[in-house]
């Protein structure tokens, strides 16, 4: 499946909500800011990768890759 930033963003913020955990929580916990974690909520497309990687872990969000057939690993 292909995500884009917005709905990653979303996916993201449920889950904390979900979680009833705050934004500025989420960002102690994830060492980032709370700027950066609004911004990723809102699907800013030119969120750090390794921040965005950080704040999926701490949330227990789990991503998995897949190559494509014929290419050797």
């Amino acid at each position: 499946m292909n995500y884009t930033p917005k709905e990653i963003g979303k996916l993201i913020k449920d889950t904390r909500k979900s979680m009833g955990i705050t934004q500025k929580a989420l960002a102690l916990t994830a060492g980032t800011g709370k700027r950066f974690i609004i911004e990723l909520e809102k699907g800013k497309d030119t969120s750090q990768l390794g921040k965005v990687l950080i704040v999926l872990q701490t949330l227990g969000i789990k991503i998995t890759f897949t190559i494509p057939k014929g290419i050797d690993q």
